[in-house]
This record gives C-alpha cells, sequence and structure tokens, in this order.
C-alpha cells in the first residue's frame, strides 16, 4: 500500500508540473503575441515614415512587405484569442509567425537582417523550452539565408552587403558576388545568430529548471499545509471543546478557549473529572510555536491527566511527570503549567504551579484579582526537581481565571504590551458574566488592542465558577 500510496503521488506530482507548464505556455503565448502586435505597430509606423520620404526605402518594397508583416505579426494574436492560448501547438504557429515575419521583412531589407532575426530567438525565451529555442534556430538559418539571396534580387540595396563581398558598382548579381555575400556576410551573421542562441538556450533551461524547482517547491508547500491542517484539527480534537461540558454537574460551570498562533501552537487546557466529586483543570505553556511544541504539548497534557488520582498530593503529580518529561526531552523545550482539584464538596482547591503564570480569583460579589500562589521550576527543565502545592478555600459563586502569557504578551502595531492592567481591568468590568462570556470579552479586548498586529503567541484561556456544594 505504502508503494502504491507513492506512485499516485508521483502521478499527482507529473500532473501539477503538466498542468503548470501549461499555464506557463499559455502566459507565454500571450506575452509574444502582444510582443508581436507591439512590432507590427512600429512597422506600420515605419510604413507611414517611408511613405512621409522620411525613410528611403524603396515604396515598392515597402508596400509590398509590410502587409504581409503586419499580418504574421498580427495572426498570433487572432489565434489565442480564438482558442484561449491553452492548446501546445499554439506556440509553434505562434513562433512560426515570428520567423516568417522576420523572413519577409529581412528579404526586403537584409541590412537590418541580424537584428531582426534576433527577435524569434528572444520571443522564445517565455517558453522556458531549450527544445524551442533550438528549432527557432534551425528554422531561422534555413531561411535567414534565402532572405539574403532575395534581398540580393529584390530587396534593398545592402551597401553593407556589397562591401562584404568587395563588391561596387551597377546593382548586378553574378555568381561571385553570391558566393561572396555567403562567405562574408551570411556565414558571419549566421555565427552571431548561433552565439545568441546559446545565450536563449542557457537562459530558457535555467529559467525551466527554475519553473520546475517552484512546482516542487509548492507541491510540498501544499502538502505541508495539509498535513499542518490535519496536525490542527487533531489538536483541536485533544482538547475539550463541547459546552456545556458537564451539563449533568450542577456544582460548578467550566469554558475554555485555545487560539493557536500558528497551524499548531503549544498552549493547552484540560478538565477532567478525577473522580466523581473532584473537578481538575489544567492551563500549560510549552516554549516554542509550531509542530514541535504541540508534539510535546500532546506529552505533557497525557502525561498530566495519567498521572492526576484520588487524594494525590499534586506536588507528587508535577514532580513525577517533570522526571517523565526531561527523559525524552532532547529538543530542550520546557512547559509552565497550572493544575489545580476543585473538591465539589468541601470547596477546597489545591494547586500547583510551575512557573505559570499568576490566576485570578473572584470571590463572590467581589472583582477578579490575582492570587499569588507559590511558583516552582518549569516542567522538563530540570531532572530530579521537587514540587509543592497549596490550596484555597472556595465558597458557592467564587470563581478563577487562568491563561497563558499570550494574553498579556498581545502586541499591538505599536509594540505595547496588552499587559496584567488592562487584563486586570476587562476582568473587573465582567465580573459577573458567566465563564463563557468572560472569555468572549477579554478577547474581544485584546483584539481591539492589537489591531492588525499579527498574533505572536498561542493565547489560552478557561474560566471555572463554583456554583454549589456538593451534597456528601
Amino acid at each position: 500500500m505504502r508503494y502504491k500510496n507513492k506512485d499516485k503521488n508521483m502521478e499527482s506530482g507529473t500532473e501539477s508540473e503538466f498542468l503548470e507548464l501549461i499555464r506557463n505556455e499559455k502566459e507565454a503565448n500571450r506575452y509574444v503575441a502582444k510582443g508581436l502586435r507591439v512590432c507590427s505597430v512600429i512597422g506600420i509606423i515605419a510604413w507611414v515614415l517611408n511613405i512621409l520620404d522620411i525613410f528611403i526605402v524603396p515604396n515598392e518594397i515597402m508596400n509590398l512587405a509590410m502587409p504581409i508583416v503586419i499580418a504574421f505579426f498580427m495572426l498570433p494574436t487572432l489565434i489565442c484569442k480564438i482558442t484561449g492560448g491553452e492548446q501546445i501547438w499554439i506556440k509553434y504557429v505562434v513562433m512560426s509567425c515570428a520567423i516568417f515575419g522576420i523572413f519577409v521583412l529581412s528579404s526586403a531589407m537584409s541590412k537590418h537582417g541580424v537584428l531582426l532575426w534576433t527577435l524569434p530567438l528572444m520571443l522564445s525565451c517565455h517558453y522556458y523550452s531549450r527544445k524551442l529555442t533550438i528549432i527557432t534556430l534551425i528554422l531561422s538559418w534555413v531561411l535567414f539565408s534565402p532572405s539574403v539571396y532575395i534581398a540580393l534580387f529584390f530587396g534593398e540595396w545592402d551597401q553593407n552587403l556589397l562591401d562584404a563581398a568587395y563588391y561596387s558598382g551597377e546593382r548586378i548579381v553574378t555568381s561571385e558576388l553570391v558566393y561572396n555575400a555567403t562567405l562574408y556576410f551570411v556565414f558571419t551573421r549566421a555565427l552571431t545568430l548561433l552565439g545568441i542562441s546559446v545565450i536563449c538556450t542557457t537562459l530558457g533551461r535555467r529559467t525551466r529548471k527554475l519553473l520546475e524547482m517552484q512546482i516542487k517547491d509548492s507541491e510540498i508547500r501544499q502538502r505541508i499545509s495539509t498535513e499542518l491542517d490535519v496536525a490542527t484539527q487533531i489538536q483541536a480534537d485533544m482538547l475539550p471543546r463541547i459546552f456545556p461540558a458537564f451539563p449533568e454537574r450542577p456544582e460548578f460551570d467550566i469554558y475554555a478557549t485555545m487560539n493557536p498562533a500558528k497551524e499548531v501552537g503549544g498552549d493547552f487546557y484540560d478538565f477532567f473529572m478525577v473522580d466523581d466529586r473532584h473537578l481538575a483543570i489544567v492551563v500549560a505553556d510549552v516554549s516554542g510555536k509550531g509542530v514541535p511544541a504541540a508534539l510535546f504539548m500532546v506529552i505533557g497534557k497525557t502525561l498530566i491527566k495519567d498521572h492526576t488520582k484520588p487524594d494525590r498530593d499534586l506536588g507528587a503529580v508535577f514532580t513525577e511527570v517533570n522526571d517523565l518529561l526531561c527523559e525524552s526531552n532532547n529538543s530542550g523545550l520546557f512547559i509552565t503549567a497550572f493544575e489545580g482539584v476543585l473538591d465539589l464538596v468541601t470547596g477546597e482547591f489545591c494547586f500547583v504551579n510551575a512557573g505559570h503564570d499568576l490566576p485570578f480569583i473572584a470571590k463572590s460579589g467581589e472583582p477578579y484579582m490575582p492570587y499569588k500562589v507559590r511558583s516552582c521550576f518549569v516542567l522538563a527543565g530540570m531532572e530530579g526537581m521537587k514540587y509543592t502545592g497549596g490550596s484555597i478555600q472556595l465558597a458557592p459563586g467564587d470563581k478563577i481565571f487562568q491563561y497563558t502569557d499570550g494574553v498579556t504578551e498581545a502586541t499591538n502595531a505599536q509594540m505595547e504590551l496588552y499587559g496584567m492592567e488592562r487584563l486586570k481591568s476587562i476582568l473587573k468590568k465582567n465580573t459577573a458574566l458567566p465563564p463563557d462570556e468572560l472569555l468572549a470579552a477579554v478577547k474581544a479586548d485584546v483584539d481591539v488592542f492589537v489591531g492588525e498586529a499579527p498574533q505572536f503567541d498561542d493565547m489560552t484561556m478557561l474560566c471555572v465558577e463554583y456554583l454549589k456544594a456538593m451534597p456528601e
């Protein structure tokens, strides 16, 4: 199955590469057609200037050649408009129009021949195809020489050609003149075209490689993006997100949110019933961001939940979790974490803090205030650390708000921090709100403060309200 999937991926990559090259050829056809339209406009201007005797090309030559040249140069635009420019064969037709247009023009005015014949070669670079540039060169060579000989008989008399052939006098074409013109004029200019074609083929080949690399990079980015979307969903599914969380429990109300700064984040929250009378809450922040932090988050969250048992001291829980995290911490990450367990019968709230932010507690009828708790060392920072917890007595109507530093360290465009004072103020104004509405109010206030500035850190909040005591 693995090899089958690999083959499918290769087929998909080949198909996407083919489609990308088709899109490039469509765009190249459009640009080449546009270039030839510009050349046709220049040809019309030259034709008009010749009629006004500003140019001195014989009128009979100009009147015969320019309509044909303009028709060849305008034909690609018409073809692209009719067909859409997506078919494979269109590029060959477009380049043929350019070559035959230059052939007619070169036959009429040979003195500009070499300069004119560079046009198809340069236009071929739009297709990023070494093969097409070589074909263009060969066809240009095939038609360049006849255009010179036609110009000897019918085109504009080129004194440069005659000088190259050591000839002066009346316009009489002889075999010696043809020979000398071939040796000293056609051959040398053909070599010039060869040199230009080498540059064009090198440019086309290099650009083609860059395009192929871009296609592969795009496929890799798309695959990573897809995988990150899956990781985001997996991470979100690991956090309890169904609210109300315990509708059958009238003793408390709880709500939590997590907004990652990237597709996946290192923050996490958790809440669960340790047993029938004890509710555990966890809020934590893994150092760093992205996939490594998210993977370490999964490990930390799982260990904390697995080791939280009824009647077990939370300091002992963090002590054991810390040692386990240190064993598998090759990336040098660490976790700041806060865990609390609420006894729904007595209202005792036991907690342990591993380098995390202070919680806010609102006593019934009073505003939220930061509650100073002992802060131990971060988890996974050093093996053999001992953690000790504490406790506080809660009464019905009391609330606990916990968060990560993504809230207080949210930054606006002026690089100002949201800070503890703003958090304290918004909590105080909304003390009476239930947990879900309180978190929404805090998030809205942070968003207004941050404005259009990007989110630099994960933002996690949790609020629990102790509603009434559970009967023993």
